[in-house]
């Protein structure tokens, strides 16, 4: 669970998905030395519920989300590993059913905005909005990525994810923020591991603010990152046959 600035919603987060997870699990939640004293708020609940497997790392220096990511693997003890944007747009009530891909045989389960039966929701019942420009751009993003490496694959950004552990003997990644997904994917394909999407419904987030962007300049600014690394990926793979 990457943090930063979701002291508003990190606990329920923990406590919604314990409700729905019934195998053995541990929560790691890995925070940038959030501001708002997300950390501190996980501490608390631990202390005052005396469960042993939440676990809380500061981390101090090089922040990012991937870097997060990388932390929160490293300290994963299980057979499978998930991890997801920790302000409810993305339920909790859909782990259980990327487990079950898993123990299908299945390496990778992935909650996925553009399969059919996936998709956002542009403002819930609580008058919780999200951001009509993220969604456009988020599709416009989806389709070009696509269009250079394969259709095979349609929610290259989603960050929603149960992979098995050893998948990282071979497949690596980089970036700093969302783009990471798009090549942790794409190298997974490339070495033949099982991928199974899943429709998953993107409500607005449940408190607080978009770590994305608040306006197009931020929106553009992020998404130049994620072209750069898909023609990186494409160059790497077909022109100087780095992987598989």
């Amino acid at each position: 669970m990457p943090t930063y600035d979701e002291a508003e919603n990190i606990v329920d987060l923990i406590k919604a998905i314990d409700r729905q997870v019934k195998q053995k699990k541990q929560f790691i939640v890995v925070d940038d030395n959030s501001p708002d004293g997300t950390a501190k708020k996980v501490q608390q609940f631990i202390k005052k519920s005396k469960k042993k497997n939440i676990k809380v790392e500061i981390r101090y220096k090089n922040p990012g989300l991937t870097n997060s990511i990388k932390r929160g693997i490293e300290l994963a003890k299980g057979d499978v590993v998930v991890w997801l944007d920790c302000d409810f747009s993305m339920p909790p009530p859909l782990i259980p059913k990327l487990l079950s891909k898993i123990e299908q045989g299945y390496d990778i389960a992935v909650g996925s905005r553009f399969i059919k039966g996936g998709g956002f929701i542009l403002e819930d019942s609580k008058g919780r909005r999200d951001s009509l420009i993220q969604i456009y751009l988020s599709r416009i993003m989806n389709y070009s990525i696509q269009l250079i490496l394969g259709r095979s694959f349609r929610d290259y950004t989603s960050g929603f994810i149960a992979i098995r552990k050893d998948v990282f003997k071979k497949v690596s990644f980089r970036g700093d923020y969302g783009e990471y997904f798009i090549e942790l994917i794409y190298k997974a394909k490339a070495y033949n591991y099982k991928i199974k999407e899943i429709p998953h419904i993107n409500p607005p987030r449940e408190r607080g603010t978009s770590k994305t962007g608040q306006n197009l300049w931020q929106y553009l600014k992020r998404g130049r990152k994620y072209v750069f690394l898909t023609l990186e990926l494409f160059a790497e793979r077909h022109i100087f046959r780095k992987f598989p």
